[in-house]
């Protein structure tokens, strides 16, 4: 059994995973960044000044997580392991430099009314940051108004243990009833980025809630059939809120 120690994480090559998976915006990304623009556009409805602090967990060389928090947020921390991903991601934070590929996520956004008041390429200049660090070196310090993690619990270990541990890391990060969104694949096999192979827990719906409810006020869960290579059976993204009170381990 493959665990997240044992995956060579400082041979991710970012730019592949960006060519296979995001440079031409597959439909199932599309429909995640729907779901994510209309639960978050909820949850903020009326909201004031854009004062949240927003987290995206393991972001990986995925931008479009942290672009679904920008008109709610006065800073966003992009938490990374994997060296080549940190890199990646702090050359697409730094001023000026958005690349155009995540644009079409961004339409996609701004078919909502939050979102078009908002210059992506100037303002994830302005309050993105990202950091280094191990999900399972998160305090606990539930300071997160709102988070986002995508395809990290299930995508780093092929051990159950890791798997609930990596959940529970992430849900502990987040202030009581910040709106959270975390997906995963679905029954995933494992995975290649070039030359190199990463494992995965086989996640499926049952799983994925049984992991989320006890840190949750509501959850949504959405069971996507969207297949987009070998090994897997679809997407799971889960929409929820944090418990006010500090869920038992």
């Amino acid at each position: 059994m493959d665990r997240n120690a044992d995956a060579p994480w400082s041979k991710f090559d970012p730019e592949v995973y960006v060519d296979n998976n995001y440079r031409t915006p597959l439909e199932a990304d599309l429909h995640i960044v729907r779901l994510l623009r209309d639960y978050f556009s909820r949850c903020f409805a009326g909201s004031g000044p854009a004062l949240a602090r927003g987290v995206d967990v393991g972001a990986g060389a995925n931008l479009y997580p942290a672009l679904s928090m920008l008109p709610w947020c006065e800073k966003v921390l992009l938490l990374e392991y994997a060296p080549p991903n940190i890199e990646y991601l702090k050359r697409q934070t730094a001023p000026g430099g958005l690349g155009t590929e995540w644009d079409a996520f961004w339409d996609v956004l701004t078919e909502a009314p939050a979102y078009r008041g908002v210059d992506p390429h100037s303002r994830v200049g302005e309050i993105v940051r990202v950091e280094r660090a191990n999900l399972f070196d998160l305090d606990g310090r539930r300071r997160w108004d709102i988070g986002t993690m995508f395809f990290v619990a299930d995508s780093m270990s092929e051990c159950p243990e890791e798997f609930q541990r990596g959940v529970r890391c992430f849900m502990e990060a987040l202030a009581g009833g910040a709106p959270f969104a975390v997906a995963f694949m679905k029954e995933s096999v494992g995975y290649r980025v070039g030359e190199h192979r990463y494992p995965a827990y086989r996640v499926n719906e049952e799983r994925a809630r049984q992991a989320l409810e006890p840190f949750t006020a509501e959850l949504e869960l959405h069971d996507l059939h969207h297949v987009v290579r070998p090994g897997h059976e679809g997407m799971i993204l889960v929409l929820g809120r944090r418990k006010e009170e500090i869920a038992a381990p």
